[in-house]
């Protein structure tokens, strides 16, 4: 999946208020995890997740080789 940074930060700011931790239960994943897939960088306590940036407008193109994470939120 495309979509573009900016896009995916819109999506971020959208959850409501402990959906960062819901979506990591639900998935079995580090909260962190969850943050770094929404443009997060910090993996000493998340994994690094299937996010690949290519330079464009509105922060670039992000492909998702995982959509789970999108889709349970």
């Amino acid at each position: 999946m495309n979509i573009t940074f900016d896009e995916l930060r819109r999506i971020k700011h959208a959850l409501p208020h402990g959906s960062i931790a819901k979506i990591a239960r639900d998935l079995g994943i580090e909260e962190q995890t969850v943050r770094n897939y929404f443009g997060a960088s910090q993996y000493e306590n998340g994994a690094v997740v299937d996010f690949h940036l290519e330079p464009g407008p509105d922060g670039g193109i992000v492909h998702l080789e995982n959509t789970a994470i999108l889709k349970t939120g």
